[in-house]
């Protein structure tokens, strides 16, 4: 019990300290997570990404449903939050990375991810940075990947509709505030 009260302090830290880059006060609930990797083929991929790590709820989902050979890169912009995903999880099968979205191209050293798992909050980036990141995600992605996203309102939609072919969604009441999960499917 002690670490949820404890990671839920670490998350509300990071967001008081840049409320803009975290956007949530409370990680992700599990339900939520579970939801949104359903609309992702986890098990199956080589190769799964996952922006915006925070304190791990999603980290945790996706190596639970990983294959024993295949390789998830977190990639985490707060240092603090990215030693945490580091000292928590003890899998050859992570990689953490600290740094930005915008440049996951070079975290992936020309890879293709057949799964991307986005928690990061589009609606609060400067638009500039926040059209950069999303542009660079079908670059990053197999031809026949997915890439998954949670979202605290439906704002979002549009910009994915113009970047993917194939765009899905629904809401899960289950999480505080409600959230919007989104499946993306075939770069346009």
């Amino acid at each position: 019990m002690i670490r949820p009260l404890t990671d839920r302090l670490r998350f509300l830290a990071a967001f008081l300290a840049h409320p803009r880059q975290v956007g949530a006060v409370l990680p992700t609930s599990r339900t939520a997570v579970r939801g949104m990797l359903d609309l992702a083929d986890v098990p199956g991929a080589r190769l799964v990404v996952e922006l915006g790590a925070g304190t791990g709820s999603q980290t945790a989902e996706v190596l639970a449903r990983l294959a024993p050979d295949a390789r998830l890169v977190s990639v985490e912009i707060d240092p603090k939050l990215a030693k945490v995903l580091e000292n928590r999880f003890d899998d050859p099968r992570l990689q953490v990375v600290v740094g930005s979205a915008e440049q996951l191209a070079d975290h992936l050293g020309g890879q293709a991810a057949d799964v991307i798992v986005s928690a990061l909050p589009y609606t609060s980036l400067e638009p500039g940075l926040r059209g950069r990141i999303l542009d660079v995600l079908p670059r990053c992605l197999a031809p026949d990947g997915d890439v998954v996203v949670i979202q605290y309102s439906p704002l979002m939609l549009g910009e994915l509709r113009a970047r993917f072919r194939d765009v899905r969604w629904r809401v899960t009441p289950w999480n505080v505030p409600p959230a919007f999960l989104i499946g993306c499917r075939g770069p346009r």
